[in-house]
């Protein structure tokens, strides 16, 4: 597989990879497996919120907010 990038980008790429002391294919490469990884932990945090909200497991705006000034004055 070949990819495109912009002469800015594939720059980012050189130094960055320079400045870790990586091959800029393999950082490419792990790059692309992370994103893929981060898509689907978040598909699946959507998901179990959906089922969670199908059971009634939520709180409403009012809950959340209560909670969250409990947090930040705790």
């Amino acid at each position: 597989m070949e990819v495109h990038i912009t002469p800015e980008l594939e720059a980012q790429l050189a130094l960055s990879a320079a400045q870790q002391g990586r091959n800029p294919d393999e950082l490419v490469q792990q790059l692309i497996a992370r994103y893929f990884f981060e898509e689907n932990r978040f598909a699946d945090a959507v998901k179990r919120g959906e089922q969670a909200l199908e059971r009634g497991e939520y709180l409403t705006h009012e809950q959340a907010a209560h909670r969250l000034d409990r947090f930040l004055n705790s």
